[in-house]
């Protein structure tokens, strides 16, 4: 870790369809004297800024560039088809992509998912961003599939979303520069790991103290722990005597017979 000059502010970027408030929050809580600073960028453009130095980590869209950047997996999207309220979609809870085959499909060019071949039949022309698409399929120009959260960003009243099966999914993680793994980097991490204040940096708890009277307990176990293991004999002891005369305790000391008169 560098973190030897802690910037004035902690500086956040993430791309369409992530919410950070969660993280945010706990940020502010733990670190209250160095603020954090949200910046929204396009997911084509997050790698760019984080290479370039424009924020500090940031929510990116794998795959990432793992020969500059480190990511943390944290999920992986629901992926949806976006229909028009009235669109026969909307009869089923979620359908198969094998079912569009028919449907025109709009296929943006910030298109987040992975497809080898998307489905459906393709539009005249491909929309620039996915709102643009979004305005398409309100007018009823084709579908389109999206990561479900992207579908929640654009909402639109005339518009529903159905899960889709057997489509690519879009992952989110946590990325920054491996180079520039700061201390504040590192306590970023560990909010979105969640982990405790005492877990990452905090001080570790003293050690517990043993409640009254348990102390003297425990010396007395222990005095009588160490007599035993010693051989001591108890003084006075009416089992030593009893086993001196019948002849079961320890050898007898030895002296001249008795003359009998």
């Amino acid at each position: 870790m560098t973190g030897s000059e802690v910037p004035l502010a902690f500086r956040l970027a993430y791309v369409p369809g992530v919410t950070p408030a969660k993280w945010v929050r706990i940020w502010n809580e733990r670190l209250p004297g160095t603020p954090l600073a949200l910046a929204g960028v396009p997911a084509a453009d997050a790698e760019d800024l984080l290479r370039e130095g424009g924020a500090d980590a940031g929510f990116l869209r794998l795959p990432v560039d793992r020969t500059f950047l480190s990511a943390i997996p944290l999920y992986t999207e629901t992926t949806v088809v976006v229909v028009p309220k009235d669109h026969e979609v909307t009869a089923v809870e979620e359908l198969a992509v094998e079912e569009l085959a028919d449907e025109i499909l709009l296929h943006p060019l910030d298109d987040t998912l992975d497809w080898e071949r998307p489905p459906g039949r393709p539009a005249f022309e491909r929309p620039a961003t996915t709102e643009d698409a979004i305005e398409l399929v309100a007018a009823g120009i084709g579908l389109l599939v999206v990561p479900q959260s992207l579908a929640r960003l654009y909402h639109r009243k005339d518009l529903t979303y159905r899960p889709l099966t057997g489509a690519p999914e879009s992952r989110i993680a946590l990325s920054w520069p491996e180079e520039k793994t700061t201390d504040l980097v590192e306590e970023f991490i560990g909010i979105v790991r969640g982990r405790t204040v005492n877990s990452t940096r905090g001080p570790r708890p003293a050690a517990q103290q043993p409640k009254a009277g348990q102390s003297e307990k425990a010396g007395k176990k222990g005095g009588t722990a160490r007599k035993g293991a010693t051989g001591g004999t108890p003084r006075g002891g009416s089992g030593a005597a009893k086993n001196t005369r019948s002849g079961k305790g320890g050898a007898a000391k030895r002296g001249k017979p008795r003359r009998r008169p």
